[in-house]
């Protein structure tokens, strides 16, 4: 199994509920299909660097976690399709 890396940014809209609730759901992807979520860092909500549709903000979470290339491509494509998320980035980490 390789190390990632996935930065998520949230749509700043979203209430601590909902955002938990998100962070839960992406863990739950990565664990059905054989990941191991690490760590998961809570940014909060922070200024985009620039204008994404209507947001000027949005809440960042950086997740660290263990999976094979199949892991890394389904949760990819959650992450493409799901609503409440406004970019996503994966990236595998060094050795």
């Amino acid at each position: 199994m390789r190390n990632y890396e996935c930065m998520i940014i949230l749509e700043p809209t979203l209430e601590t509920e909902a955002i938990d609730n998100a962070v839960a759901r992406f863990s739950d992807v990565l664990a059905k299909n054989s990941g191991k979520v690490e760590n998961v860092n809570k940014w909060g909500r922070r200024r985009l660097a620039y204008q994404i549709g209507q947001n000027t903000d949005g809440y960042y979470i950086v997740m660290t976690f263990q999976g094979e290339d199949r892991t890394v491509s389904e949760f990819d494509r959650i992450l493409k399709i799901a609503d409440d998320v406004v970019r996503h980035m994966i990236v595998r980490l060094g050795k």
